[in-house]
C-alpha cells in the first residue's frame, strides 16, 4: 500500500499538478512585479492542463483558467501602462539602476513625488548633525562628503545622498557639498515617508536600491583606502 501511495505521488500527473502549485508559490514570493505575474500565469496554465488531461475536473479547470486570465489581464494592463510611460534622458539611468525592480508606470509615479534641480559649486545637500530633509539622486556632477571638516568620500553621478537617514529622520552623519555644477533629483522626506508607507511595492524596491547604493559606496571607500595605503607604502 505504501509503495502504491508513493507511486501515485510521483506519477506524471501528480508531478504536473505539484509543479503548478510550486510555480504559484514562487510567483507569490517574487518581489519583481512582472516576474510574479508571469509565474502565476504559467502556474495557472499548467494547472489547467492538469485538470483537463489528468483529473478531468471541469470545476478545477474553470478556476485555473480564471486565474490564468486574471494574471494575463493584470500583466497586460501593466505592460500597456509601461509602454505609454515616458522618461527623460536623465531619468533613464535611475530606471535602469535604482528603480529596476519597479514597473515603468510605478517608477514614474515615484519620480513624480520629487523634482529635478540644478546645483552650483558650494551648494550643501546635507549638513552634518542636522536632520536630512530630502533624498537626493545625483544624475550629473560630483559632491564631496565632509566629516569634521575633512573630506571622507566623494559622490558621483548615479549615487544616492541621504538614503540612510531620510526615512528614519535621523541626523546626517556627514556634510555633502557640490564640487561644481550638478543635476539631481530630490524628494522631500515629508512627502516620501507617507508615500512609501502607502505603497509597499515601491518601498521594497527603493529599499533594494538603498542597499545596492550603500554596497557601492562601501566598495568605493575600501578602494580609496587601499589606494591610499599603497601610496603611503
Amino acid at each position: 500500500m505504501a509503495a502504491e501511495g508513493l507511486g501515485s505521488i510521483f506519477s506524471t500527473g501528480s508531478l504536473v499538478g505539484q509543479l503548478a502549485f510550486l510555480l504559484l508559490v514562487i510567483g507569490i514570493l517574487s518581489t519583481h512585479y512582472k516576474r510574479a505575474r508571469a509565474f502565476v500565469a504559467v502556474a495557472a496554465l499548467i494547472g489547467l492542463c492538469h485538470a483537463l488531461f489528468w483529473t478531468g475536473s471541469i470545476v478545477t479547470a474553470f478556476w485555473w483558467g480564471l486565474l490564468m486570465i486574471a494574471a494575463l489581464l493584470v500583466l497586460g494592463r501593466r505592460l500597456v501602462e509601461s509602454a505609454k510611460t515616458r522618461f527623460t534622458a536623465e531619468e533613464e539611468p535611475m530606471l535602469a539602476g535604482l528603480l529596476s525592480a519597479l514597473p515603468r508606470s510605478r517608477a514614474r509615479h515615484l519620480l513624480d513625488q520629487g523634482f529635478w534641480l540644478s546645483g552650483r559649486e558650494g551648494d550643501v545637500l546635507t549638513r552634518e548633525e542636522e536632520t536630512v530633509t530630502h533624498l537626493f539622486y545625483l544624475a550629473g556632477g560630483e559632491a564631496r562628503v565632509m566629516s569634521h571638516d575633512k573630506q571622507v568620500g566623494l559622490c558621483r553621478a548615479g549615487d544616492l545622498i541621504g538614503e540612510l537617514t531620510v526615512m528614519s529622520g535621523d541626523r546626517a552623519s556627514a556634510t555633502v557639498v557640490l564640487n561644481g555644477p550638478a543635476r539631481f533629483w530630490c524628494a522631500p522626506a515629508t512627502v516620501l515617508r507617507p508615500y512609501l508607507a502607502a505603497h509597499d511595492d515601491v518601498r521594497h524596491a527603493l529599499e533594494q536600491g538603498f542597499t545596492a547604493s550603500l554596497k557601492a559606496k562601501l566598495r568605493a571607500s575600501n578602494e580609496r583606502i587601499a589606494e591610499a595605503s599603497g601610496a603611503a607604502a
